[in-house]
């Protein structure tokens, strides 16, 4: 079944947050009760990033990742991660939670 939602996260050494971040952007998709994946994009970190993708990756069957092989910039992980997404609608959002993702369920709703 393919996904409702598809959560792009473009992630630059974001070691310190990111599993802050996935467990609060799965909590709140998970809640939202429609088919979801979660499409984290390693821009060429160079700290413990990508080895923190993949093993949530490997826990957790909706997460996907991509991981370019240097820096590309935010703007090619967003495309990358557009490009890769299944779901119907797809919400970007930042890794270092600037923007909560607690919002994204009236965001949803608007969509609707």
């Amino acid at each position: 079944m393919n996904p409702v939602f598809s959560a792009v996260v473009p992630a630059f050494n974001e070691q310190e947050v990111l599993q802050q971040s996935f467990e609060r952007l799965d909590a709140v998709m998970r809640g939202m009760n429609e088919p979801y994946e979660l499409i984290f994009v390693d821009d060429g970190s160079r700290d413990a990033t990508a080895d923190i993708l993949r093993g949530l990756a490997a826990e957790h069957p909706q997460v996907r990742t991509l991981h370019f092989s240097r820096n590309f910039g935010h703007q090619a992980a967003v495309s990358a991660g557009v490009d890769a997404a299944r779901g119907d609608a797809i919400v970007i959002i930042d890794c270092d939670l600037q923007d909560p993702p607690e919002l994204i369920p009236s965001m949803a709703e608007k969509w609707r």
